[in-house]
């Protein structure tokens, strides 16, 4: 496939080196000193687990030189939709697909309104990566999965073009999943991310003595509830057990594991927070769902929205 990655940081970058390794034509959108380093010394994957590698692939800023491609795999910042998603337009041919990877569960509309409903499949991934460097990636632990499909028309189906980028995304040693409604895992994940993102975010703290506390664990699962009756008035079928799923998956990692929110956080970056929490808030108004420690953690990390530096 021909294969353009718009966001080549640390998830975007680490797949579409995968994808190149493997032999697909991959060009890598980045910019500034990241963009210098992929076209000087390629584009560096550390992997303790899974071995290193590099790879030499086509890197540009300006998505006019690109030309068609077969596929775009978004993985931007859900805050940078606004700036990044147009520079879709000039990479889409008559059959181009557009696969979104991105956190949150606006990302397949927010697509869909640049390049039309009928490119969209919607996804979300499992990953531990992290820029360490222009030009370096490196990976902690081994998880590398996109669980992904349709998610607009009729559905559920499993398209012939589902299983296409499925096919590639396994030929090169990722761990995907296509599944026949692409919602479900998008909100499942979305499920657990936006309390995770939340509570970690406002209390500054990592998982661990968040988890311990009785009171904030019992808030933290309510959240997840919140989230879970927005998803079914949407008509979502999640799991019937997602909580429980969750409260067992937290049980099971390491205390000091941190939302990529409060890493932003503490640095003084961007956060996500209204494509999580604030897409919550927004979703349950229209719907009527109330949402009051979604509303509060929203309220509280709003301010922070466009980074605070010097600030945690």
């Amino acid at each position: 496939m021909k294969i353009a990655v718009l966001g080549s940081g640390a998830v975007g970058g680490y797949y579409g080196a995968k994808l190149a390794r493997t032999g697909h034509e991959v060009t890598f959108i980045a910019r500034g000193a990241h963009l210098e380093a992929i076209r000087g010394s390629g584009l560096q994957i550390r992997s303790p687990a899974l071995g290193d590698f590099v790879v030499r692939s086509r890197a540009e800023q300006d998505t006019s030189a690109v030309g068609p491609v077969d596929l775009v795999l978004v993985a931007v910042k859900a805050y940078d939709n606004a700036t990044a998603l147009p520079m879709i337009k000039p990479m889409l041919g008559p059959a181009t697909m557009v696969l979104t990877i991105q956190n949150g569960v606006d990302s397949a509309d927010e697509v869909a309104a640049v390049v039309g409903a009928e490119r969209v499949l919607g996804g979300t991934t499992y990953i531990a990566t992290a820029l360490a460097g222009p030009g370096i990636i490196e990976q902690t632990g081994t998880h590398r999965r996109i669980v992904f499909g349709e998610v607009f028309g009729e559905l559920p189906r499993l398209s012939d073009r589902a299983r296409a980028v499925d096919e590639a995304l396994t030929g090169a040693d990722i761990q995907a999943d296509v599944v026949s409604d692409g919602r479900v895992p998008i909100w499942e994940k979305f499920i657990f991310l936006v309390s995770l993102a939340g509570f970690t975010g406002a209390t500054r703290l990592p998982i661990g003595p968040v988890w311990a506390d009785p009171f904030i664990r019992r808030q933290f699962l309510d959240g997840c509830r919140e989230i879970e009756a927005v998803a079914r008035a949407l008509g979502v079928p999640v799991a019937q057990d997602r909580v429980q799923q969750i409260e067992a998956y937290v049980e099971s990692i390491p205390g000091s594991m941190r939302s990529s929110l409060l890493i932003d956080l503490a640095q003084g970056k961007k956060i996500e927070v209204e494509a999580l929490q604030g897409s919550v808030v927004r979703r349950a108004e229209r719907l009527g769902v109330p949402v009051p420690i979604m509303a509060t953690l929203y309220a509280v990390l709003k301010p922070f929205a466009a980074g605070a530096p010097g600030s945690v």
